[in-house]
């Protein structure tokens, strides 16, 4: 959903550098990962002669690129400046990551930007070969698609404004206007708690009514929260009490074992030679979030 452009210069105003720019209406840089004293990210060798039997990976190699479907609207996680074209955020460096142990550059990825309910489809029907963008893991999904990880840990939250005291967690929200993403696992989780539910195609929709006062709160993963709780400090804030478990996993077709131990084998061994950590600190850790440990891959 386009938003409009004062969501823009909003985002604009609160650039860490004066180099950040700001693109089309709703499109701003992500201005925090290029502040100059910012940790720098990794940088990931590219693999040669990698061979799999997957369909996917054969497809991509005739056309010598990869197709990875990701987010565009979050910040520190997946975040697409259209002035520049560049993308950002801790999912884009877990996708770059594994792109480079299946053999590819990041000169050889095609990024495909797809909003929540848009991602079973995608994957199901050949259009992406694999998709990294805060996509919880579960097992109604698992009946579509498939996924390797996870690679990270997250849980429900709510980002409120500033000054905002009567939401203190899911229990509180009782007759608020909470806000979500069509398609996202946070619709479901939050219905016990709130019958009163705004949905759009993205977060920053969300983000733009809670910040004109016409929603209460937005729900989703903290991770996704802190990154637009730190673009718009001191305005908004996260409550702090998730109330879920999210694992976040790359999906990927159902039926494609080969390709998806080949992503955990990845995901592993960037875990083991302290890439993921790097990337976390170069992306998530601008929200102000400490690194966590890794969590532990689920092979089946």
């Amino acid at each position: 959903m386009r938003t409009r452009r004062t969501f823009a210069v909003a985002l604009c105003a609160i650039a860490l550098t004066a180099t950040a720019a700001c693109g089309k209406d709703g499109t701003p840089g992500d201005s925090a990962a290029s502040a100059s004293n910012a940790p720098k990210l990794p940088t990931y060798t590219v693999k040669t002669d990698v061979k799999l039997d997957s369909p996917a990976f054969t497809e991509a190699k005739k056309r010598g690129q990869l197709i990875i479907g990701a987010k565009s609207d979050q910040p520190f996680l997946g975040f697409e400046d259209l002035a520049s074209g560049d993308r950002s955020g801790f999912d884009i460096e877990i996708a770059k990551m594994v792109a480079a142990d299946l053999g590819f550059t990041p000169q050889q990825i095609k990024w495909q930007t797809l909003v929540s309910s848009q991602r079973e489809p995608a994957i199901s029907n050949g259009q992406i070969d694999y998709y990294v963008g805060t996509y919880s893991i579960n097992d109604e999904r698992k009946k579509t698609v498939s996924f390797a990880g996870p690679y990270f840990i997250a849980g429900q939250d709510f980002l409120v404004k500033a000054d905002n005291t009567s939401i203190t967690g899911p229990e509180s929200v009782n007759g608020k206007n909470v806000c979500t993403a069509t398609g996202s696992t946070s619709i479901k989780n939050i219905q016990q708690y709130s019958p009163k539910i705004t949905q759009f195609d993205t977060y920053s929709a969300c983000v733009e009514k809670l910040l004109s006062g016409e929603v209460d709160a937005v729900t989703t993963d903290d991770a996704i929260l802190k990154g637009y709780a730190s673009k718009f400090a001191p305005k908004l804030k996260v409550v702090g009490k998730p109330f879920t478990k999210e694992n976040y996993g790359v999906g990927l077709n159902k039926d494609d074992k080969v390709l998806r131990d080949a992503i955990s084998n990845a995901i592993k061994a960037h875990q083991d030679n302290g890439d993921w950590k790097k990337a976390y600190d170069a992306t998530l850790g601008l929200s102000g979030s400490t690194a966590p440990e890794p969590p532990a891959l689920d092979r089946y």
